[in-house]
C-alpha cells in the first residue's frame, strides 16, 4: 500500500510505493511538516493513478532516480514481448489486460479495497502473469501459481494462511474469468475451488476484564476504549469519528466515514455500516470527558498527542498488546472489543434485531451463528425451556390421576370418566395414535426362535 512516510534519522518525507511487483521509495527535502505531507500525498495520489490508467513515466516523475533507467529499459523490452505475446497468443498481455480491468472496476471500489487490489497486482500477479498473452495461462498455471505463494511466509504464521491465498486467487479469478468472456477463452479457473478457511474465534472479554482494562489504559486512551467496548464500533469507524458526527442532543454517534490506512473514507464498510448508535450514561460521558479538552481546530473525537486520528496499527502495537501482557490477559485483537459489546448486549437480554442495527449488520444471521455460544437463551440451547415444558406435563397427569383410595367410592360413570383423563394425561403432544400391536408369530420348536413375552 502506497503511503509517506518520514525517515527517522533525517526528518524527510519520502514516498513509499510500488510498481511492477517492485517496493519504490523516492526521498524528497522536505521536512515532515502537516504542509509538506499534503504536497508529498498529491504527488503520490497523482502516482497511483498513473500506475492505474497504465501512464506513468518513472523517468519524467522521478528524473534523478536510479530506478529510471532501469524501468525505462525494461518498458522497451516489454514493448517487444507485448507484440511478439499478442501475435502468438492473439490475446492481449496479462498486465496491459489487468490494468485495463483495475480502471474499468475501480469506480465501484472504496478506497482502501482500491489499494488492497493494486497491491496484490504489484506484487503478486503482474511479476507472476505480467508477461503472459491471456490465451496462454492455464488451470494448471493457475495451480502451479497457489502452490507457489502458498509457501510465501505470513505475517503470524509461518507461510500466508488460506485466507490470504483466496483473496489473492480470488482477484485473479476475477481477471482471467472477465478476459475470457471478453476473448472467448477456456475459464482457467473452471474446477478450482478456494482453499478451506480457519474459522475466525471470537473470544470476547468479560465484563469483569472490561473493567480491569479501563482502570489500568492509559488516561489519554480511556474514553476511547469506553466507547469502543460498549458500542461496538469497529476501529476504521471510531479512528475517524469526527465531532460533527455527535449528536448530543438526540443523544447518538454517527457513523458516516471510516479512518483506514492512513486516509478518511467518505464511506462505510457497507450500506447497514451507515447507521446512528444511541449512547449509553457511561459512553456519554466519556464524550463529554473529551468535548471537555477539546480543540476546536482538531475535527477527531479522539485525535493523538500529534492531533491526527489514531492508527490502528501503533494503537494495536504500543498501546492494546503491552496492556494485555500487563495484565496477564490473552492476547486478542483490538477487533474483540466490537465482540464484547454484541456478547454483553445480548447477555442483557437485548432484542436481537436491535444489538444488529447497532452493530451495522444486514440482519441476526451473524448474531446466532457468531455469539449464541456465549449467550445460552439467545437461541434456547440450555435446555431449560424443554425440561419445564415436560415437568409441566408430568404434573398436570399426577394432578389428574385419581388416587387409588378414591376408586372404590366412585360410580361407574365417574370411573369411565377418570380412566378417559388418566389416558389422555399420559398422552404426548404431537404424538401419532398408537398402533395396535401386531399378533407375535408362532414359536417353532428346533430353529432356534425365542418366543415373544
Amino acid at each position: 500500500m502506497a503511503r509517506v512516510r518520514a525517515r527517522p534519522e533525517t526528518g524527510t518525507l519520502y514516498l513509499d510505493f510500488f510498481y511492477r511487483g517492485k517496493r519504490c521509495r523516492e526521498q524528497t527535502a522536505l521536512p515532515d511538516t502537516a504542509e509538506n505531507r499534503r504536497k508529498v500525498q498529491a504527488l503520490l495520489n497523482r502516482v497511483e493513478k498513473e500506475i492505474a490508467q497504465g501512464t506513468f513515466d518513472y523517468a519524467v516523475t522521478f528524473p534523478s532516480s536510479p530506478r529510471s533507467a532501469a524501468f525505462a529499459s525494461s518498458n522497451q523490452m516489454q514493448g517487444r514481448s507485448t507484440a511478439t505475446a499478442t501475435i502468438a497468443g492473439e490475446t492481449p498481455l496479462f498486465s496491459a489486460f489487468a490494468e485495463q480491468w483495475f480502471v474499468e472496476m475501480s469506480p465501484q471500489w472504496r478506497k482502501s479495497h482500491r489499494h488492497g487490489v493494486r497491491e496484490v497486482l504489484d506484487r503478486n500477479l503482474i511479476p507472476t502473469f505480467g508477461d503472459r498473452a491471456l490465451g496462454t495461462i492455464t488451470k494448471a498455471d493457475v495451480l502451479a501459481f497457489r502452490a507457489e505463494i502458498a509457501q510465501l511466509p505470513g505475517r503470524r504464521e509461518k507461510t500466508v494462511g488460506n485466507a490470504r491465498i483466496n483473496k489473492i486467487m480470488c482477484f485473479l479469478r476475477q481477471i482471467l474469468n472477465e478476459a475470457a468472456d471478453r476473448y472467448d477463452l477456456k475459464p482457467a479457473f473452471r474446477g478450482i475451488k478456494p482453499l478451506k478457511q480457519k474459522k475466525t474465534d471470537v473470544q470476547p472479554f468479560t465484563l469483569a476484564e472490561v473493567n480491569q482494562i479501563l482502570t489500568t489504559i492509559r488516561a489519554d486512551y480511556r474514553n476511547y476504549l469506553i466507547v469502543r467496548f460498549f458500542t461496538g464500533m469497529r476501529s476504521g469507524e471510531i479512528n475517524g469519528l469526527q465531532w460533527k458526527y455527535v449528536d448530543l442532543k438526540h443523544n447518538l454517534i454517527l457513523v458516516r466515514e471510516t479512518f483506514t490506512g492512513g486516509e478518511l473514507e467518505d464511506d462505510a464498510k457497507t450500506s447497514y455500516s451507515v447507521r446512528d448508535i444511541p449512547m449509553l450514561p457511561n459512553v456519554r460521558e466519556a464524550i463529554e470527558s473529551q468535548m471537555s479538552i477539546r480543540n476546536s481546530e482538531v475535527p477527531w473525537v479522539f485525535p493523538t498527542r500529534e492531533r491526527n486520528p489514531v492508527d490502528a496499527n501503533n494503537f494495536a502495537n504500543r498501546i492494546w498488546y503491552p496492556l494485555l501482557r500487563y495484565l496477564d490477559l490473552d492476547k486478542r485483537r483490538p477487533y474483540q472489543t466490537r465482540h464484547t459489546a454484541a456478547t454483553l448486549m445480548l447477555a442483557a437480554g437485548e432484542n436481537p434485531e436491535w444489538v444488529a442495527r447497532v452493530l451495522g449488520h444486514a440482519n441476526t444471521d451473524m448474531l446466532f451463528r457468531v455469539y449464541s455460544r456465549f449467550v445460552p437463551n439467545l437461541t434456547r440451547q440450555d435446555g431449560r425451556a424443554f425440561a419445564g415444558l415436560v415437568n409441566s406435563h408430568a404434573e398436570t397427569a399426577v394432578a389428574t390421576t385419581p388416587a387409588l383410595q378414591d376408586v372404590d367410592a366412585m360410580d361407574p360413570a365417574a370411573l369411565r370418566h377418570a380412566l378417559k383423563a388418566a389416558l389422555r394425561a399420559r398422552e404426548v403432544p404431537g404424538s401419532t395414535p398408537q398402533q395396535p400391536r401386531a399378533k407375535a408369530p408362532q414359536y417353532e420348536a428346533g430353529r432356534g426362535e425365542q418366543p415373544w413375552n
